[in-house]
C-alpha cells in the first residue's frame, strides 16, 4: 500500500464528507459514470494511487451524485468537460487538497481522465475528460483513461456552450446521477 497525505481545508463552496483513508492499494480500478447524457467507464491508473483513492473515497459516499459538469472547454488544442463541483461554479470542492501525482512527462490525449486544480497541490473533487488530444501543461495530475463512453462525450462537445464560446458551461446540462 501507498501512504496519502489529504489536508483539511476550509472554503466557501466545499461540501466535506470526511477525509478518504491514508492508505491506498495501487492497482487498476474501473468507475462508472452514469449521465443523463449516457455513461462513461473509465479505467483508472494505478501510477497515481492516491488521486484513485481519493476519487473512490468520494463516489462511494454518493459525493457527485446529482452534480452538473460546469465547464465545457473546446478550443485548439485544449479540449475538456470539467465535472465533480458540487457547487457547479468552479470554486467548490471537497474541503480537503492533496498533492499531484503522476506529473513526469504527463501528456493528455484524448480518452485522458485528469483532476483540475488551482495550482500545484490543490487536488479536490473536480475532474476533466479530455474528449480531444489536448496540449495542456503537465500541471493536471491524469488518472485514468476513458475506456467507453467517448461518444458521450462527443456528443456533449459538438453541442458547444451556453455562451457560444470555447469556454463555459455546456449548452445542455451534463448531470452526473451517480459515479
Amino acid at each position: 500500500s501507498v501512504n496519502c497525505t489529504y489536508t483539511r481545508s476550509s472554503g466557501g463552496n466545499e461540501k466535506f464528507t470526511g477525509l478518504p483513508p491514508a492508505k491506498a492499494t495501487p492497482g487498476a480500478k474501473t468507475a462508472t459514470v452514469v449521465t443523463n447524457r449516457g455513461t462513461i467507464v473509465m479505467q483508472l491508473n494505478a501510477a497515481a494511487p492516491c488521486t484513485g483513492n481519493s476519487f473512490a473515497f468520494l463516489a462511494s459516499k454518493n459525493y457527485f451524485d446529482g452534480t452538473k459538469c460546469h465547464r465545457l472547454l473546446n478550443a485548439p488544442g485544449f479540449t475538456a468537460l470539467q465535472c465533480g463541483d458540487p457547487s457547479a461554479t468552479g470554486s467548490g470542492g471537497p474541503g480537503y487538497a492533496f498533492a499531484d501525482e503522476n506529473l513526469t512527462g504527463a501528456t493528455y490525449p484524448r480518452g485522458t481522465l485528469a483532476m483540475a486544480n488551482a495550482g500545484a497541490g490543490t487536488n479536490g473533487s473536480q475532474f476533466f475528460f479530455v474528449f480531444k488530444d489536448s496540449q495542456f501543461s503537465p500541471n493536471y495530475t491524469p488518472f485514468g483513461k476513458v475506456v467507453s463512453g467517448l461518444d458521450v462525450l462527443d456528443a456533449i462537445a459538438a453541442e458547444g456552450t451556453d455562451n457560444g464560446q470555447s469556454d463555459g458551461a455546456p449548452k445542455k446540462t451534463v448531470t452526473l446521477s451517480s459515479v
